[in-house]
């Protein structure tokens, strides 16, 4: 009663649940709604709102931890080599988890090689990533969810919608005087935020990019 009702504080501190609590539960109940009223007709209402829970976990977790946990990104893998393998066949899957998996990995490494530059250039070593390992796998698994070459528009989208909100987070943080030379942005919500917009919007996003 206390957790899903009310006053919905801890029952060991005392303390009000985070307003995030409130937000997750609002979107999580309006999405639910929406694919039962309109559920695609692949993968469906039961195992599109699986995947929405899935990416839901995964972007809170990336959100407030810059974690991409691997026993998520596992149990994403095997989702993923479900559904995909039900949507697009085997083979497809297969090298969309590859494709979305190789891509990733050497953007992993092109970070490496561009965060070790900057910290010669500054005289101290960046502790922070470019991208995390956490993100190779979540490509290898939106891989398999969109198949091959899903997978190649989901990366080509993830890159657009993150340079434009990347872009309106530098100029707002500039403006509020609150940049930082090392500010960074988790990646991870890109990724899944394509992801949601090619499965369940995807003749409308399509057609609106000309592609």
């Amino acid at each position: 009663m206390n957790y899903l009702f009310w006053p919905r504080r801890c029952d060991t501190c005392g303390s009000r649940r985070l307003v995030r609590t409130w937000v997750v539960e609002l979107v999580f109940i309006s999405a639910t709604l929406w694919l039962f009223i309109l559920p695609p007709s692949k993968p469906g209402f039961l195992l599109g709102l699986i995947l929405l829970v899935y990416f839901g976990l995964v972007a809170v977790i990336d959100l407030e931890h810059r974690l991409i946990l691997n026993s998520v990104s596992l149990m994403g893998a095997l989702l993923g080599l479900a559904i995909g393998s039900w949507v697009h066949g085997l083979t497809s899957t297969l090298l969309g988890g590859i494709g979305g998996f190789g891509v990733m990995f050497v953007l992993y490494l092109l970070g490496g090689v561009l965060m070790g530059w900057l910290s010669r250039r500054r005289g101290k070593e960046l502790r922070e990533e470019a991208l995390g390992f956490g993100d190779v796998n979540l490509g290898g698994v939106l891989g398999l969810v969109l198949g091959w070459p899903g997978i190649v528009i989901g990366l080509m989208l993830t890159v657009l919608l993150a340079g434009v909100v990347s872009l309106l987070y530098l100029v707002y943080s500039l403006l509020t005087r609150r940049y930082r030379h090392d500010l960074a942005i988790p990646y991870g919500p890109f990724l899944i935020s394509s992801a949601i917009a090619l499965i369940f919007f995807r003749n409308i996003v399509l057609n609106y990019l000309g592609w």
